[in-house]
């Protein structure tokens, strides 16, 4: 059934923003509903088309609404996560009738993307998706945090805004961040530099993160005094580390043994984030990764708390998110067996060969 609908905006002054730079976030509702036609005129947003699509897409036009008057700059990132936020809502609330279970409450999307986490130099760091929201929700009600997930996912990053923001509020009187420095194709031995040289590279995403959020001219007096300490994971063996935050990075480089050494680091008023990939593991073969294995082995306990983010929660260019999925699609075709569970291969026109039938014991 056709319908038609205008949803007038008010205060004409913030139409542009609505509309994003260069109406980019217009462009981005025009993909996600390609079955309504939207037309702008002044500060009227005309809307036609069937009554079911017309009615989700003037939904996400007043949410997106809500999250500019909440101080949020619309981006068509922010734009996309307001319309799978709102859909993923309707479906489980669909679902929820289908199977006569109760609705459970849903916070909106600027309830979610409009939060702050941190005001640092003259910006505000927020989650800028649903997944991410709910990370920051594990560190703040958990001593430790897993956070596990591909590149692009602001693990890392949301960790340390909320370790800045801590020690901004004296939840904690230092900031410890730290990383292993696996070899991956080069030998730190024949790294030109001394020690501190040589493993500054692995720990430089870490100082990136901390130049964002802190005045950069501050760092080394921080460092200096011992408030912010970067360092990598060899050197946390045998401490005992109080009323810190500290953050592992990278740990899927961690060996079984490593993880437990760090874990076992924790002191008294600390909170401890670990975030890392398990696709990406840099280890030698066969070498057990630390963070798949601490997934398995802590998962359950209390006050461990665990976030695993997706290609839906990269929030760097778009096409990361799909790279992601194309090569989690072509990893899982690669490991499905033939149907009968073996795999073969034969050159082309050559004929399998008998296996002769060999009898085995119990």
């Amino acid at each position: 059934m056709s319908a038609s609908r205008v949803v007038i905006v008010d205060d004409a002054a913030t139409m542009p923003d609505l509309l994003g730079s260069g109406d980019s976030v217009l462009r981005e509702l025009e993909r996600a509903f390609p079955a309504v036609d939207v037309l702008v005129r002044g500060n009227h947003i005309s809307l036609t088309g069937r009554d079911a699509d017309v009615s989700e897409c003037a939904a996400a036009i007043e949410e997106l609404r809500s999250l500019l008057a909440a101080g949020v700059a619309l981006t068509p990132d922010v734009a996309r996560e307001t319309v799978r936020m709102l859909q993923g809502a309707r479906s489980a609330v669909a679902a929820a009738r289908r199977e006569g279970a109760p609705r459970e409450a849903t916070s909106s999307p600027v309830t979610i993307l409009s939060r702050s986490i941190l005001s640092s130099r003259g910006r505000t760091i927020r989650p800028k998706t649903e997944g991410q929201a709910a990370y920051v929700q594990q560190i703040e009600r958990h001593t430790v945090t897993f956070c596990i997930g591909p590149a692009g996912t602001g693990k890392t990053y949301l960790a340390m805004a909320q370790a800045v923001a801590a020690l901004q509020t004296k939840q904690v009187s230092r900031i410890i961040l730290t990383r292993p420095a696996v070899e991956a194709g080069e030998r730190l031995g024949f790294l030109p530099g001394t020690l501190s040289e040589k493993i500054d590279p692995y720990l430089r995403p870490l100082y990136d993160a901390l130049h964002d959020m802190v005045d950069p001219e501050s760092i080394p007096r921080l460092i200096e005094a011992g408030t912010v300490e970067v360092a990598p994971l060899a050197y946390m063996r045998g401490r005992t580390l109080n009323d810190a935050f500290i953050i592992l990075d990278e740990a899927q480089n961690t060996t079984r043994e490593q993880m437990k050494m760090f874990l076992t680091r924790l002191g008294f008023g600390s909170t401890m984030v670990v975030t890392g990939d398990i696709t990406q593991v840099d280890l030698p073969g066969g070498t057990t990764s630390g963070l798949r294995a601490a997934r398995d082995i802590l998962r359950g306990v209390d006050d461990i708390g665990f976030s695993e983010l997706g290609a839906q929660d990269v929030v760097r260019h778009r096409l990361v998110s799909d790279i992601i999925t194309a090569y989690a699609t072509d990893e899982a075709r690669r490991e499905r067996p033939d149907r009968d569970g073996q795999q073969r291969h034969f050159s082309r026109g050559a004929e399998p060969r008998a296996t002769p039938y060999k009898e085995t014991g119990p």
